[in-house]
């Protein structure tokens, strides 16, 4: 497409992600984020044959498709302020994780005459977008138009998933409003205990160094990227409440000595989303090589049994929706991905089932840590409730602060297990 130009509002992480593989391709990017910034842009950036632009205008009246790379809770704000320097006939997208109020702000401040066909890549800045998953929305457009936004982001090589923005919005709640409340509720949970989990027993083999670097990785991110879907998102809150709801549930029955209630749910939950049979292969990795992958400072051999209650409360919140994960499999995070797997690997794996329930029931000690966990999804939950994004950035970066010795490291062992996850997956998931 010659003369065609791509302009990126907001350099970010993911913005400059989308401006290089852009360029990288053959296109001309033009490329802003708030004014007080332009100086710092040109000197980090200006080598890099990407155009620094001053500000949103600038970006809005020379590009041909317009990408909106900013904050879901900001994204009204930069619409209304820059879409009327749209040009005309030109296509406009916006990268947010929560579609309902980006579409509503396209609505009500960009001209008539502009084409909406808006995307999001469902994983972060530190992951290659080839092989992704990258969600296709075409919500005002003629054929012309449309084919030409699918041209640009062929660019990406990532996996297109073509939606509707509710369809989109629906998926994202369904498999990251509880994941990323559990992830982040376990660091929330290890900060309120004042421990570092590479240094506790309970959190040092197999699927806990999942977990502990998959809520590093969380923490080590920017807190908007997860306030946006669980706030702004209404069809998040419905499984929020659900999961919140369900650790009650079992919690109370730990406490209370239903032991019977406990199992009963646990397994009617089992049954429902992975079968009655549940010797079939894991789609995780085995315990050799998670245990090669691993942040703990403890030896293997001092490891001691934990209840996993953050899992068996997934599986349970899935029943309870009627609800099974993997049908959302296409439209997978890494995130989500790495917590089914460690789920399925959990439910699938009989005797360390039993262990898990054993130690819920019995073991004192890890019934007091379990009440810490408990009390953080509770908090988070509730924080959500009251839509409160100050609450929510407060608690985040007080969290983040206290896993920072490890935040950096704890990424990129994320990235080097997601890697090898989703090596053999590419393999076999058509471009769609």
């Amino acid at each position: 497409m010659e003369n065609f130009e791509i302009g990126i509002i907001g350099a970010g992480d993911m913005g400059m992600l989308y401006a290089k593989r852009f360029k990288k391709a053959g296109y001309t990017v033009n490329i802003c984020d708030t004014p007080d910034r332009y100086a710092e842009l040109q000197a980090k950036h200006g080598n890099l044959g990407i155009n620094i632009l001053p500000d949103g205008y600038a970006v809005s009246r020379r590009s041909d498709y317009i990408i909106y790379s900013v904050p879901a809770v900001i994204i009204g704000k930069a619409v209304q302020e820059y879409g009327r320097a749209t040009k005309m006939n030109a296509i406009v997208a916006g990268q947010t994780s929560v579609k309902t109020p980006e579409i509503m702000a396209f609505d009500k401040y960009l001209p008539k005459d502009v084409h909406i066909v808006t995307c999001h890549s469902m994983h972060g800045p530190n992951i290659d977008t080839k092989g992704q998953p990258l969600a296709i929305i075409r919500y005002r457009s003629d054929d012309q138009h449309y084919q030409k936004a699918v041209e640009v982001l062929k660019a990406l090589e990532s996996r297109m998933i073509h939606l509707t923005y509710e369809e989109h919005d629906r998926i994202t709640a369904d498999t990251q409003a509880a994941t990323h409340l559990s992830f982040i509720s376990l660091g929330t949970a290890w900060s309120l205990q004042g421990y570092h989990p590479w240094l506790n027993p309970q959190f040092i083999s197999g699927i806990n160094n999942v977990k502990v670097a998959m809520a590093l990785r969380i923490y080590a991110s920017k807190w908007h990227v997860y306030a946006g879907l669980a706030i702004m998102n209404p069809l998040a809150k419905k499984q929020l409440q659900c999961y919140v709801k369900s650790m009650t549930t079992l919690y109370k029955y730990m406490i209370a000595g239903k032991h019977q209630e406990f199992r009963d749910l646990v397994y009617c939950a089992a049954d429902f989303i992975f079968g009655k049979d549940r010797s079939h292969k894991t789609i995780l990795l085995d315990d050799d090589v998670l245990d090669q992958l691993s942040l703990s400072q403890v030896p293997k051999k001092e490891s001691k049994p934990n209840s996993h209650l953050s899992l068996l409360c997934a599986a349970v919140c899935w029943y309870k929706m009627g609800m099974s994960p993997y049908d959302n499999l296409v439209c997978q995070t890494p995130p989500f991905r790495m917590w089914l797997g460690i789920v399925e690997y959990l439910f699938c794996n009989q005797e360390m089932l039993e262990e898990s329930i054993t130690t819920a029931l019995e073991d004192r000690y890890t019934q007091a840590e379990d009440l810490v966990f408990y009390t953080a999804v509770s908090g988070w939950g509730q924080c959500i409730e009251l839509g409160s994004f100050e609450g929510y950035q407060e608690r985040f970066e007080k969290t983040a602060e206290f896993l920072r010795p490890k935040l950096e490291e704890g990424k990129d062992l994320s990235t080097m297990i997601l890697k090898k996850l989703t090596k053999d997956e590419q393999k076999t998931l058509p471009i769609l």
